[in-house]
């Protein structure tokens, strides 16, 4: 019975990580596409708006 104790977490994570998986591929594209989209260029933008702006160091 030792061996099907050994089994069950490897069994348990792989089944979970396909479903993970599974999820991820079907939540790809559809009618979240754009706003998806719209959420990571906006972080872009706002990452690259901060690394141009001009530090002020004299405090």
């Amino acid at each position: 019975m030792d061996y099907v104790s050994a089994l069950v977490p490897p069994v348990v994570m792989a089944a979970f990580f396909t479903g993970l998986i599974v999820t991820i591929v079907k939540t790809q594209g559809g009618a979240n596409k754009a706003k998806e989209d719209a959420a990571v260029d906006a972080a872009l933008a706002r990452a690259e708006h901060t690394r141009r702006t001009p530090r002020d160091t004299d405090v």
